[in-house]
């Protein structure tokens, strides 16, 4: 899977073949069970644009029923009262119809965000290492927010100004055919260019801004890091930088004020030009008695409501294929297959219960993101249920890699990984994990309270099965000390609490969890030595009667391990009791050993 970052900017432009933008539309699919107030929306969109027309038309029968020359048999009071009745009526149809796409459009993205959020948290490990979760994040917000902007503006927009168009050019024929074909052979054409003129300009603009940023982003870094440069004596280099830097930007921004005189000139000579020529065209027609002052003066009002219509429609057109293009993340996610389904994670009953037999068989392994480096060796590996076992070794050994395989994170390359005897792999990820319990070096609690995180391993858990496991894991003695107790908000990430009380947390939630194997990533590494007694004891408490894998480099804490496995280069290269291992005077592990004790 390709990385979503995006490398073009917010702005860059999507290339659609017939297939892609059949593709992009899939995304209407999320308006489909509001179809029809969308439909109701649509409906009064129509209307509302059919009631504007009117207002023209209005305006110019006002003036000719003044100069006594109304062709409709109705006097000023009459009309007076029948644009009152038209404003009422405008104003009903619009409040209703923004009030209806917002609840169409908010309903929508509401879907979307949960359908987006729902397959984000269901995709492997290797999805998130593969696309860098901030930008992942930004774009997807972005993503969501223009299409957001397009269910509830842009596309109503899109289609009023379509209906202003036709309807206008309907109006003018019936009115003024004369004018209408003078307006239709020249005014669009005027206005299409002058919609191109505008985006060379902003293109023109957006790259000038462009270049103001790097020139602004080699003057942070220099004044940032200005001992790195005064250390290398780099003042010409930085300085060489920064002038190439505004010689760039003066070239652009000479161009960009070149192109906006020109675009003036466009302004003053062509658009007020065909403007003058169509005002002249009418000025004879009116001389000569073929029209009225009135249906002069509406002939000007549409014409101009047709021009702008015509410039909108330009920029509508461009803003929703742009949001179009911007699913084509989001798309590209929904589509990608889940790790677990949630409707699995809903059943509560009849869940896998493992003894905890583990056996790594022949496996080999290299991580998805790093074909090129093996991890495991065909690493062979018994543990018997119930027994604790510590794996020790250099960082980059595998370790790691050996509780992130058991915990399915990754597919293997080679070989299998046994629990009771079945392959990982074929049992049900979901009821497989809910037998897997994890401490880990570095707890990342969640920004609630005590008790939420500690639900986390038992959402159904009572108030005294909290209050025990909190007890098991020596939490209780300082919760109980909180004046809120376990409804304590623990901060974000947790930074209310010790490192101690963290790993004391993350202890009770998984004794909460109750697991038949239990995986302790150097649980107690980062801690004091009064700490690290405490947290040890609850460790002993959580790993009485279930299966047991260790990672420790503080060898003291393994010393009544049933087994201990050397680990290097991604193989098993000794494994025995600790005194059985520290006899041998040449191993690894008596080296370390001696290291660590003779300190």
């Amino acid at each position: 899977m390709r990385r979503f970052a995006n490398k073009g900017g917010d702005d860059e432009k999507v290339k659609f073949d017939r297939e892609n933008f059949r593709e992009s539309l899939r995304i209407f699919r999320y308006l489909k069970p509001y179809r029809i107030g969308f439909v109701v929306g649509m409906f009064l969109l129509f209307v509302s644009s059919m009631v504007f027309m009117v207002f023209p038309g209005l305006s110019g029968e006002m003036v000719d029923i003044a100069q006594g020359n109304g062709q409709y048999g109705i006097d000023l009071t009459q009309v007076g009262w029948v644009l009152v009745i038209v404003l009422f009526a405008q104003g009903f149809v619009s409040y209703t119809r923004v009030v209806l796409f917002a609840n169409v459009s908010e309903r929508a993205i509401r879907d979307l965000r949960k359908d987006l959020y729902n397959k984000l948290i269901t995709l492997n490990i290797e999805f998130y290492e593969k696309n860098r979760i901030g930008e992942l994040v930004s774009r997807l917000t972005s993503d969501v927010e223009r299409l957001y902007s397009t269910f509830s503006i842009t596309l109503a927009e899109f289609f009023r100004q379509v209906i202003i168009l036709v309807v206008g050019v309907g109006f003018l024929v019936y009115n003024t055919p004369a004018l209408a074909k003078v307006m239709l052979l020249t005014f669009p054409i005027i206005v299409v260019g002058g919609f191109f003129f505008g985006r060379y300009i902003r293109r023109l603009s957006k790259q000038r801004q462009q270049d103001l940023a790097d020139a602004n982003v080699i003057l942070s870094e220099t004044t940032q890091n200005i001992q790195s440069v005064k250390a290398y004596t780099n003042e010409k280099f930085e300085s060489n930088r920064y002038n190439n830097a505004l010689e760039s930007l003066l070239k652009i921004a000479l161009k960009f004020a070149q192109g906006r005189a020109m675009f003036s000139v466009y302004i003053v000579s062509v658009i007020f030009g065909a403007l003058f020529y169509i005002v002249y065209q009418g000025a004879v027609l009116l001389q000569n008695g073929e029209i009225t002052v009135g249906q002069l003066i509406s002939f000007f009002m549409y014409t101009g409501i047709i021009g702008a219509a015509i410039a909108g429609l330009g920029n509508f057109l461009t803003e929703i294929l742009g949001a179009l293009g911007a699913t084509e993340r989001i798309r590209e996610i929904l589509d990608t297959p889940s790790e677990v389904e949630l409707t699995a994670l809903d059943s509560k009953t009849d869940r896998l219960k493992l003894y905890g037999e583990v056996e790594f068989r022949d496996v080999q392994f290299h991580y998805p993101t790093r074909t090129d480096i093996e991890v495991l060796h065909g690493l062979n590996l018994k543990i018997e249920a119930g027994k604790k076992i510590a794996l020790v070794g250099a960082s980059g050994a595998g370790k790691s890699t050996i509780l992130q395989l058991l915990q399915r994170f990754y597919d293997i390359q080679k070989g299998d990984i046994l629990v009771d005897g079945k392959s990982i792999f074929e049992y049900p990820i979901e009821q497989y994990r809910y037998n897997l319990g994890l401490v880990p070096q570095e707890v990342l609690l969640f920004g609630g309270s005590i008790r939420e995180n500690l639900l986390y391993g038992k959402p159904d858990a009572t108030e005294a099965e909290l209050i025990e496991a909190a007890k098991q894991s020596n939490s209780w003695e300082f919760i109980s000390l909180f004046p809120e107790g376990l409804d304590t908000t623990v901060g974000e990430r947790g930074v209310k609490l010790s490192g101690g009380q963290k790993q004391r947390i993350a202890i009770a939630r998984a004794i909460l969890r109750n697991p038949s194997i239990l995986l302790l990533d150097e649980a107690t590494s980062a801690l004091d030595a009064e700490s690290e007694q405490v947290v040890q004891d609850a460790l002993n408490n959580l790993m009485q009667g279930r299966t047991s894998l260790i990672i420790a480099h503080r060898l003291a804490t393994i010393r009544d391990a049933d087994q201990i496995y050397v680990v290097d280069k991604g193989q098993i290269i000794e494994q025995g009791t600790h005194d059985e291992l520290t006899m041998l005077k040449e191993g690894v592990y008596s080296s370390l050993a001696k290291l660590q004790f003779d300190a």
